[in-house]
């Protein structure tokens, strides 16, 4: 099998205008669930507005809050780290606007982001922050800060990025001292007074670094170790102290002592091509993906409280993933979705699914976002030397089941683990068999006995999240055949003792996700195999 370079050349598709990319906050943290940012500052933004109460119009202070980075990467989400938006209304506001015996106030607040970049501009919503319930100001005042998730933002090329605070709903809900459900009033509506700044930062995207030198080789079935020194900026926030016991993602088969052969090794399969164009009038699939998660896949929360799920609704994209299988006891490998052979796509709904629990928490601080999708390989042809003398050729049919992507953290800085994993169920099926270049008749349907697992894993930096893509390796374990051979002769056991059993290599290269509602990585790059990356 070809040798499966440690290192991977992230190759993100360049154009030449501005893309902003506004993404769920889960999806933000998500896909870049790495290192803390090499430059951040808090910074505080003193803005005035003019609201609407009841029909009368009221001078307004708002105060924002967030850790902004000073320095980002272009085709690299910018986050700010924990926003808060306070909004104090005036006292003559908050008389007409709160019933009379109101004991609590809670709040849900949508701010209008503004982000220019190289001569554009365009709107990014802070939809999803909340202020708790809390009793009102006894001066006759309402302050209210708002603190919750927001998205990230992404841009193409270097240049400065302004981020400037726009209109503001408000929604007041005010509860009584009987406990009945709180109110809903009129929304308050915002818009920044004329004569004030409403900038919130600048942000500088510098061109990307340089690709890093390879880390030394691990095993791809443990959660990645400390990353080490920062690799550039990290939109999200950082998630809090201690990260308390670690149990690390789902490991999933042993790997097995069978090295990964390396270019000259016998395998009998067609080394690497050279990275494929895409096809003509590349797209992806209209519909989402049907299937959802395979819990089965999903990695265990580090214990601690039990961390809180967030719903999300996902960003529907594609991604091409091309790679290497190799059967151990044959000492030889097949290409699984041959780049230059029309290869497939996986369809995907990229983060459906946040598990958030912060740092200060019991436990300390996890974060994972769920991803899944679905794809139909092509068949794969493979010739091996079975038995080290006989050249045996053959057809391979997949059929997988839903396939799970799961990305997180554990712990902070400097002690936070990164983890990216990959799981689905498969079945092989057999066919178009020839020995020493006479057909052999297998029968309709051979095929391994059950469904096996197939668990995959991204070793940081080389695969952070699901949106750039890179490489994940796994082992697995072939279950033994049946239904091999016709009416008298039973190849079952030929095929069992030649292909089944433990510790075969999958080695993957999954390119950037395009999401065509954003045209992001739009249409889907074709990766390279594993092992040709540094030709690339």
């Amino acid at each position: 099998m070809t040798a499966v370079a440690e290192q991977h050349a992230r190759r993100t598709r360049r154009t030449t205008v501005l893309t902003v990319v506004a993404l769920t906050a889960g999806l933000a943290a998500g896909l870049l669930a790495g290192p803390g940012p090499a430059q951040a500052r808090d910074g505080t933004s003193h803005l005035a507005y003019r609201c609407q109460v009841l029909g009368r119009t009221h001078e307004v202070a708002v105060r924002v809050t967030g850790a902004f980075p000073e320095t980002a990467v272009p085709d690299r989400p910018i986050t700010p780290g924990d926003p808060a938006v306070k909004v104090a209304l005036p006292p003559e506001a908050a008389a007409g606007l709160l019933p009379e015996g109101t004991a609590t106030v809670s709040a849900t607040l949508r701010m209008t982001t503004l982000v220019a970049h190289d001569g554009r501009t365009a709107e990014v919503s802070w939809d999803r922050l909340t202020a708790p319930a809390a009793a009102p100001d006894p001066g006759g005042g309402l302050a209210l800060e708002h603190t919750g998730p927001v998205p990230a933002v992404t841009v193409t090329g270097p240049g400065d990025v302004e981020v400037r605070a726009g209109d503001i709903r408000l929604e007041v809900h005010p509860g009584t001292a009987g406990g009945a459900e709180p109110l809903t009033l009129p929304p308050v509506e915002c818009t920044p007074a004329d004569d004030r700044d409403t900038l919130l930062a600048t942000v500088r995207a510098l061109h990307p670094p340089t690709r890093p030198p390879s880390p030394p080789a691990a095993d791809p079935a443990a959660p990645p170790s400390d990353p080490g020194p920062d690799p550039g900026p990290d939109p999200g926030p950082d998630p809090g102290p201690d990260p308390g016991p670690d149990p690390g993602p789902d490991p999933g088969p042993d790997p097995g002592p069978d090295p990964v052969p390396g270019p000259g090794a016998p395998s009998g399969a067609r080394e690497g091509a050279p990275r494929a164009e895409p096809p003509a009038g590349d797209a992806c699939p209209e519909e989402p993906p049907t299937g959802g998660f395979d819990e089965s896949f999903v990695p265990e929360p580090t214990p601690g409280e039990p961390p809180r799920v967030i719903d999300l609704p996902g960003r529907h994209g594609c991604a091409y993933v091309v790679g290497l299988a190799n059967v151990r006891k044959l000492g030889g490998a097949m290409i699984v979705n041959d780049p230059a052979r029309n290869p497939r796509k996986i369809n995907a709904m990229a983060v459906k699914r946040t598990v958030v629990r912060p740092g200060t928490r019991p436990g300390g601080n996890y974060f994972r976002a769920d991803s899944f999708g679905e794809i139909a390989l092509p068949d794969a042809e493979a010739t091996f030397l079975a038995f080290g003398f006989q050249p045996v050729s053959a057809r391979v049919e997949f059929t997988n089941g839903p396939l799970t992507i799961t990305t997180g953290t554990i712990g902070s800085p400097p002690d936070r683990v990164n983890f990216a994993t990959a799981g689905f169920y498969q079945s092989l099926r057999i066919r178009d068999v020839t020995v020493n270049g006479t057909p052999l008749d297998v029968g309709p349907a051979c095929r391994t006995a059950r469904p096996f697992r197939v668990v995959l894993h991204g070793e940081f930096p080389h695969y952070q999240n699901v949106l750039f893509g890179g490489p994940m390796r796994g082992t697995v374990a072939i279950p033994e055949f049946e239904g091999c051979g016709t009416p008298g002769e039973d190849l079952d056991p030929l095929f069992s003792a030649a292909l089944s059993g433990p510790g075969n290599l999958v080695a993957m290269n999954q390119g950037p996700l395009c999401v065509p509602a954003s045209q992001l990585s739009c249409p889907p790059d074709v990766p390279v195999l594993p092992g040709r990356e540094e030709d690339d």
